[in-house]
């Protein structure tokens, strides 16, 4: 079986922490300041709260959280900064949450990007948790983060091409919002199968169009204003890609249209967000006249070697 070597990757990946537009980030990360005290709430804002801080504490965490925007997931609020992150992600944490088990188990959590539901999976004791995420400033935003947190979660700098080649295999991979961005959603799906343990399970989600045809919308362009979207399926054209790559006992958990209370603009984020990306006349339609975005979460599991 062809090999990748994860260390070499990694040293290569390091070095992002020095690109010109990233070392300033990393170097206000190094300076941020070290309170005693510290604790953590793992509710739908992660909230690291600390003793008394200076004026001049507070407002170093808040540039540094200002200058490693775009804030996506969340949220958290740091000693007196909240960070009001463009998804209010806990909607989906708490919408999965009564579907998985993660006590004694090895986790994995593809395109995890800041962490967010990482953070938030600590308070199941899983065994190990493990992000996997190639983009500099997610990961410097997870640096932000557990500097106060200081928890045990290991953050790859690695893709979801990676995961059959890591060091070992997991009981629950999540990969949420990815799917879409690869242009061979069967080739992700291969290598999430081949990531897991035999019983692992899969949590996903992925865009979807309405329909019982076992057929893919593929954007001519854009979608959503998005270049990096290639195939929205069916409920029943992403079950047939499952199975395809070796998945069973595929679960629909929940069908959920994405809404402007999930989704949109705050001051920590400087792109745009939900309501750009739709046709002002007919909120059901991107701006380019596909359907808006739903999307369809589902569990699989690998049963067989």
């Amino acid at each position: 079986m062809h090999r990748i070597d994860l260390n070499s990757l990694r040293q290569e990946r390091l070095k992002s922490l020095e690109w010109k537009n990233i070392k300033p980030r990393w170097e206000a990360i190094k300076s941020l300041p070290n309170p005693s005290n510290i604790q953590i709430q793992l509710n739908d804002t992660v909230e690291i709260s600390m003793d008394m801080l200076s004026d001049e504490d507070e407002k170093n965490i808040y540039n540094c959280a200002k200058l490693i925007e775009p804030w996506r997931k969340g949220p958290f609020k740091v000693s007196t900064t909240f960070i009001d992150t463009e998804w209010r992600s806990n909607l989906k944490y708490n919408l999965l949450r009564p579907h998985f088990n993660l006590k004694d188990k090895i986790v994995g959590d593809i395109g995890c990007n800041n962490g967010y539901y990482l953070f938030r999976m600590m308070e199941d004791n899983p065994k190990r948790l493990v992000g996997f995420d190639p983009s500099s400033i997610p990961y410097c935003q997870f640096l932000f983060l557990d500097h106060f947190i200081k928890s045990d979660i290991v953050f790859e700098l690695l893709g979801v091409e990676h995961v059959e080649y890591y060091e070992h295999k997991f009981d629950v991979l999540f990969c949420l919002g990815v799917l879409y961005h690869r242009p061979d959603p069967i080739g992700v799906l291969k290598s999430l199968f081949k990531g897991l343990n035999v019983g692992g399970e899969l949590i996903l989600d992925t865009f979807m169009i309405d329909g019982e045809e076992e057929v893919s919308l593929t954007p001519r362009d854009r979608y959503s204003k998005l270049r990096n979207i290639y195939f929205i399926p069916t409920v029943n054209a992403l079950k047939n890609w499952c199975y395809r790559a070796g998945f069973e006992e595929i679960e629909v958990l929940a069908i959920v249209k994405t809404e402007h209370e999930e989704q949109r603009k705050t001051e920590w984020i400087n792109t745009q967000s939900l309501t750009d990306f739709l046709d002002k006349e007919n909120q059901d339609k991107t701006i380019e006249g596909y359907p808006a975005p739903k999307r369809v979460y589902i569990k699989a599991k690998r049963l067989k070697k």
